[in-house]
Formats: C-alpha cells, structure tokens, sequence
C-alpha cells in the first residue's frame, strides 16, 4: 500500500507550502493521536468516557460506604491510616488488590467523617513509606510539623454550583493572571473567600472578561509559585476549601467573568511523601526511566507519557477541574519542555527544519493533542492556552486541520522585546517599524495571547516595566502633592504606549498580570529562608491605586479605559492591522483597525504641528489619548477637535487624504472615523 496516497489532506499544510517538505511528521503524530484514542476508548464510549478516572480512583462516599481505589502496581500491601484509627496499621483498613495493578477497599460508613487525615502506608518489596493518594481531592498541612496529609472532604451541605452553563467571552479575551495567595494586601496567604469578596470586583470594573489564576494544583513549597506540583486533583487548601474556590468561580461567571487555571502536566515534584515521586517504591511509575526522568533545569520529574496509565491520569485530571470546579480551560505551563526531548534547551528555533528533527517527544505532543480534543469534548467553548516560545507550526490550529489543538498561544517573545528595547536602547533609537513587526510577527492561522509582561517579569532577578522605567524614583515621586521628576514622567508615559500599542496589535487575546496594570511597584519574593519567610513582596498593594494622590491611579484609570476601548469594538481582534505612516526619523507610527486609528509619537522630546498621514477620507475624533491630564499626561491635545481630512489629487483615486494634527512628544491617540 502507498502510504503517501492513503495520508490525509491535512489543512495545516495546504495553508503553509513551506511545511509540504515535512508533511509526512505532521500526518505521522495526526494519524499516531488517532490510533491513540482509538485504543485508549476501545473499552469507552468516547474520550471523555475515558478520562473519568476520577469517579473511579481516590476516595468515594457510596451508599455502600466508604470506597477507595489506588493504581500501584509495585506495591505488595496498602493500608490506610489516619485519625480515625490512630494512624496506626491495621488489617481492618488493609486494600486488596484487583487487576492491573489497583487496589481497593469498602469500608462502613462510620469507618470515617469529613476533616479525618489519612496517607496511604505502601509496601514494596524491599521497603516501605507513607505516601499521599494520587486521586486525592484534599490536602492539608499542619500549621506546627509542616507536615501534609489528605483530608477526607464531605460536608453535609456541600456548595452547589450555580452557573455550570456559562459562555466565556472570547471577543477578545482579556486576561486578568492572578494568585489567589499573593492577591491580599495584607503580609499573609490570601484566601478563596478573600479573592471574591475584594480582588473579583477589581478585575469587573477594570473591565477584564477572564482571570486566570495561578497556582491552584496543591504543591508543596509555596515559593514554587504552583508550578512543582504534588497533589494534581487537589485544590491547594493554603487558600481554602473547595467549597470556597467553587464559589469564587461562580462569583466570576456572575460577573461575566471566565476563569481559567494554570495546568501542570509538563512536570512533577520530586518529593515522595507529598507526591509521586516514589510512590508504589517504583521511580518509574509515572515517570520516565534513565537520564529522561529529570527535568535538567527545573529539579523536577517528567511524565512518562507513552503509558496508557499516565494518558489516563492527565486527562482526567482536565476533565476533573472542568467537570468538578466548572473552570473555563486551561493555560497549559511548560509546553515547550513537552515538545521536545532537549525541553528546547539551547535550541534556536530559527528554520521549519528545526520543528521536525526528531528531536521532538511525539508521546508528550500526542497527549497534548488528545488533551484539547477532550476538553473541548468535555466543554466546546473551553479556553485553551500553551504557554510556549518556539514557536512550533500548528500548536494553535484544529486538530482535524493536522494540528495540536489549542486555542492560542502565548506570544512570549513580546515581553522580551520590550526588555531587550528598554534595556538596550535609547528612546531616540527606538525603532517603531521593527517595534510593530515583532508585536505582529505571528502565523496568521493561530490566534495568540499578547502581552507586556507577565509574572515572570515580576519575580526577584527581573524588574516589570515601571521599574525599569522609573527605578528608585517609584519611592519618592509618585505622589501627585510633590515635584515629579524626568523619570518619572518618562515612565508614566511609556508604560501607557507600550501597553496601548501592545495591547491594540492583538490577534486573539491580551493578557495582563495583577497589579501591572497600575504599575505595581514591588518585585514578587515569596516567603524563603533568604528573607527571613516574609511576605512583604508576596502580596498586592491595591491602596497605591486607590489613593487619589498618588500616580498610579492614572495607569490604572488609563488601562480601564483602553480595555474598555478593545471591548467596544465589535470583534476587534479580527480586524486587521494596516500600517498607515511609519517614520523612523520621527519616532512616528501609525496604523488603522476598522473605523480606529493609533498614532504613536516615540520621539522623547520632538512634538509636531500640522503632522499629516495617509488614511481614508473622512472626519475622526480622539477617543483615548495617552497624554490627557486624567492619565497623568500634560494635556496637550484638544480632545473636542474634530479631524477632516485633506484631498490630495495624487492619492484621490486610492480615496486617501492627509490627516493633519498636532502629535506631542511620548503621545499615543486613538481617533475614531465618525461619519
């Protein structure tokens, strides 16, 4: 048989000619996902069928009793223990093993009560350990030993959700990135309840349609910001219950607000008596066997994902937070180090060459692909997201089109322009053409997620914007009753373009971590030995925007105003971005967006009169102006000016005239065509 002529018509690569060379790899891992599903739900009714692990594995009040269920197939004896036997072995609570290595046992229902602890006892042959259950849904540590342990969760009035048919918002998407614990204001966790009650209504009146939040999977050292997992159907108790978080996202689908998580399944902890790290006695169990087992960068264990049991485990651990917690979808954390067997360490990502090398994990892009068909199975208008930089082909496209099935992907080389930009060059040397190629430099099937910075550009050892910007004079001028300083008024300005041009450029989505948007001044430093375990940098000084006199009240009222701005503007995302004037001499830029345009003037210290531009004839209106004394600008624009446009005969035929206005120096407009 000739495969070539059996091989499907893969969408993907009739829209790239460039990726006709390497059609074979992209129709290999389509066909190896299909064969895949076809196995994994040749016992299942369907994928979702599938990965519904959850209802089987863990602990269970039936009308029988109490039911457990464990997969270990290393273990020899399984025992739990708790408070409700004096945390001692005991035959009574002994598991017995069924096929496949599972194990199981019925208990009365007066054998246990909600808030018991328990850990499971392992026995292997040669040892022995205690060890959290894998399904558990709680864990809990103890404020005095530190230690952790699973808690047996079943209120007598547990929380019912209200809003399991909610609609997100997609037009566009705009992210809030939030973490509940570092959300208070106050040197502490924040909590669930906390979160709802005062930051939910802050993300509704700054206008997002979508938080994403951060850190929910229980992992054990705080400071890890979420990202080194132990528990992975766990709700991390540090926050609260899952009553709480249940009730928090329902608060925000109340509000028109989506909620999606942060997923980690690009790696583990390596810790055993918290998670998997040895848990039937087997390193080898969920994760991979050799020199692949760790992650060499990251002190972490990697999913073996060429194990039936481990496809298993993830995705129902999707469909688990989608189904359990009603979540909208998924940021999926560290796609990148799935994709390819060197992580994408030291790799340049520069050819197509580079993507089908045979460098890549076709197992871990395999789980990729079935995890966002089953989620969409699961809820067809969930949010997926893959945080990932090298920029893989067809990352972000249908999988029936020959693709991996996200719904977009983080355009993270913007941060780092904007880094590089600050850092490296002086703002007469910024280059706005190149500035709006790199915003716009994406595949024009995938949808992406853009943004200034993200967390990441918050942590100690990296600096946001503001700081960058404005350095030590955040201390001491940022208060509307004293003199201001160069700095700061440099900084206010650009902080409101770069984001005002980062943010109109988008093709999909907008993403923004919380308390940027007002310029947040702190650094993010988790409580750690290194600084005597304080939270003074853990936290969120919401006061700063609320205070009247000082100036981070401008960037939060600008940022308002240019979401609300996007989110007036119907399908605004899908519009395209036609350059009208780029002039590097100037520092001026201009572009048009359906009836908007944006005009940039870069130059720190050059305004113009009279400056004219191309555009359609017609009349225009400023609708949002970076320099207005309300944003803490110099007001220096006339905003009840109405703009008419200029014929020229030598561009008539084309229906374009000169637009001639007055553009101050560190100014972004947007006009709006009015008739």
């Amino acid at each position: 048989m000739d495969k070539k002529k059996n091989a499907p018509k893969l969408a993907l690569i009739e829209r790239d000619p460039y990726l006709k060379p390497y059609a074979d790899a992209i129709a290999g891992r389509y066909n190896y996902a299909v064969q895949k599903e076809k196995e994994l739900t040749a016992e299942a009714e369907s994928l979702s069928d599938f990965a519904s692990g959850y209802l089987y594995f863990g602990l269970h009040h039936t009308p029988v009793g109490w039911v457990f269920r464990e997969w270990a197939p290393n273990a020899t004896a399984i025992y739990l223990k708790g408070t409700f036997n004096d945390w001692q072995k005991s035959e009574d609570y002994r598991l017995y093993p069924l096929a496949g290595g599972i194990w199981e046992i019925v208990l009365p229902h007066e054998a246990m009560r909600h808030g018991d602890l328990y850990k499971l006892l392992v026995e292997w042959y040669g040892g022995a350990g205690e060890r959290i259950p894998a399904w558990v849904r709680r864990v809990v540590q103890d404020d005095n030993t530190k230690i952790f342990s699973a808690q047996v969760w079943q209120p007598e009035k547990p929380y019912i959700i209200k809003n399991k048919n909610f609609a997100p918002d997609t037009n566009p998407l705009l992210i809030y990135e939030c973490h509940i614990g570092m959300a208070a204001e106050e040197e502490k966790v924040g909590s669930y309840a906390e979160f709802r009650e005062k930051i939910l209504p802050r993300v509704k009146k700054a206008g997002y349609n979508c938080i994403q939040i951060m850190a929910i999977q229980e992992h054990p050292y705080y400071g890890s910001f979420g990202y080194h997992v132990s528990s992975f159907f766990a709700a991390s108790s540090r926050f609260g219950t899952p009553d709480e978080l249940k009730e928090l996202i329902d608060a925000a689908h109340e509000m028109g607000i989506s909620v999606i998580m942060d997923i980690v399944h690009s790696h583990a902890v390596k810790n055993e008596t918290e998670g998997l790290g040895l848990f039937d006695g087997s390193p080898y169990q969920y994760f991979h066997t050799g020199d692949r087992r760790e992650h060499p960068a990251w002190d972490s264990l990697l999913f073996n994902y060429g194990k039936n049991e481990v496809l298993h485990f993830l995705l129902s651990n999707c469909k688990f937070w989608l189904d359990e917690y009603n979540f909208d979808g998924f940021r999926f954390d560290g796609v990148t180090s799935m994709l390819y067997r060197s992580h994408g360490l030291g790799e340049s990502f520069i050819v197509y060459g580079d993507y089908y090398n045979l460098n890549q994990d076709g197992d871990a892009i395999c789980y990729l692909t079935l995890a966002n068909k089953l989620i969409h199975e699961v809820k067809p208008q969930a949010i997926t997201i893959a945080e990932e930089m090298s920029g893989m082909p067809g990352l972000a496209n249908a999988f029936k089109d020959g693709g991996i099935g996200f719904d977009y992907r983080m355009a993270m080389g913007i941060p780092d322009l904007w880094i590089k930009t600050i850092k490296e060059q002086s703002d007469e040397n910024w280059q706005l053409g190149h500035i709006l190629w790199e915003l716009t430099n994406r595949r024009t099937d995938e949808r992406t997620i853009s943004y200034v910075e993200s967390h990441d550009q918050a942590l100690v050892g990296d600096k946001t914007v503001i700081f960058r910007l404005i350095d030590a004079d955040m201390y001491w001028k940022m208060s509307r009753l004293t003199e201001s300083s160069y700095a700061v008024d440099r900084g206010i300005a650009l902080h409101k373009m770069i984001r005002l041009i980062t943010a109109s450029t988008i093709n999909g989505g907008y993403l923004n971590f919380m308390g940027n948007e007002f310029g947040h001044p702190e650094w993010i430093d988790f409580p750690r030995e290194g600084n005597g375990w304080s939270y003074k940098y853990a936290r969120r000084q919401w006061h700063l925007l609320d205070d009247n006199d000082l100036k981070y009240k401008y960037l939060g009222d600008f940022d308002k105003e240019m979401i609300d701005l996007i989110r007036g503007s119907e399908h605004f995302q899908n519009t395209d971005i036609i350059q009208l004037w780029d002039k590097s001499g100037d520092q001026v830029l201009v572009y048009r967006r359906a009836n908007l345009l944006f005009v940039f003037n870069f130059h720190p210290t050059n305004s113009y009169t009279d400056y004219g531009f191309l555009t359609e004839r017609g009349a225009y209106k400023v609708v949002l102006n970076t320099d207005a004394t309300a944003f803490g600008g110099f007001g220096n624009i006339d905003e009840g000016i109405t703009y008419l446009t200029s014929f020229d005969e030598l561009y008539a035929a084309d229906g374009k005239e000169w637009l001639k206005m007055y553009i101050p120096a560190r100014c972004g407009l947007v006009l709006r065509k009015v008739d």
